[in-house]
């Protein structure tokens, strides 16, 4: 038997789901793809139009784009899907990553674009295997699925990093996301920001990011500290705890304003400091 006959079909996600809706979307759009631009008609039929579900499409893609020589493309296909078959809310989290650029990014026209194209989105549905991987104690695996993530798309997230769903990785580019950092749900994050340790202490050392965080370009949130929710972190050097609804900039980070009632940074994508911004 192979590896691949091995593997239990996945779920399928019924319309009226999240997942289904989304689903359902996606593919229109791939087959609108295969009248606007035939050379690509190809690859957007393997990708989507012949697979079963929105998990059974990404782990098709992910395989395309990390496998190598090392673990060759139908391999990281099966650890793909295991991950996604093992986690019953793995669908659901993929259609709020993918929901959270549409309504995030102003320059996504629609969910094929991400799903196609977008670096942040594929290394995060990648981290989520390496995640699975980690804790079925295949830290071998993990690690190898780290590296390809960091090697491909330049965003290094290691595989025991806790991250939520609704989570926006823009451009990904210089993202680093240490071991024990936690990131809840609804967070957007830019290129360049760090998310790691302070110094060479052991144990649990690193951020604790709470739902609907804006971290922008070239923030670096250094230490087993807390950024309350609602907060904004502009390009900053962040050593000690961030104030939620507070907007925190510099180096060393102080804030710098308080946020209007009920404003979520991480969904306006709203760069300004507030009050005392330069020109």
């Amino acid at each position: 038997m192979t590896a691949s006959a091995a593997i239990p079909p996945l779920r399928a996600a019924g319309r009226g789901t999240l997942e289904g809706d989304l689903w359902a979307e996606l593919r229109a759009e791939a087959e609108a793809v295969l009248v606007e631009e035939p050379l690509y008609a190809g690859i957007v039929q393997a990708t989507i139009l012949d697979q079963r579900s929105l998990a059974q499409a990404f782990a098709y893609r992910l395989a395309h784009r990390l496998g190598d020589g090392d673990l060759a493309r139908l391999s990281m296909r099966d650890l793909c899907l295991s991950a996604f078959e093992a986690d019953p809310h793995a669908g659901a989290n993929a259609a709020r990553d993918l929901i959270a650029i549409r309504e995030r990014d102003p320059t996504c026209r629609r969910y094929l674009d991400p799903f196609l194209f977008y670096k942040g989105l594929a290394a995060l549905e990648a981290y989520r295997v390496a995640h699975w991987l980690w804790h079925q104690g295949r830290a071998t695996l993990s690690l190898h699925v780290q590296s390809r993530i960091s090697e491909v798309f330049g965003c290094d997230i290691h595989p025991a990093a806790r991250i939520g769903s609704g989570v926006f990785i823009d451009h990904a580019t210089g993202v680093v996301i240490g071991e024990t950092t936690v990131v809840a749900d609804d967070v957007s994050i830019l290129q360049s920001v760090t998310l790691g340790g302070n110094g060479k202490e052991s144990g649990d050392r690193h951020p604790k990011v709470e739902r609907g965080v804006l971290l922008s370009v070239g923030a670096k949130v250094l230490g087993n500290i807390r950024v309350g929710e609602g907060a904004k972190v502009a390009a900053a050097v962040v050593l000690h705890d961030v104030p939620p609804h507070t907007t925190v900039a510099g180096v060393p980070a102080r804030v710098v304003s308080r946020l209007a009632a009920g404003e979520e940074p991480a969904r306006s994508m709203d760069q300004s400091f507030g009050f005392g911004d330069g020109i």
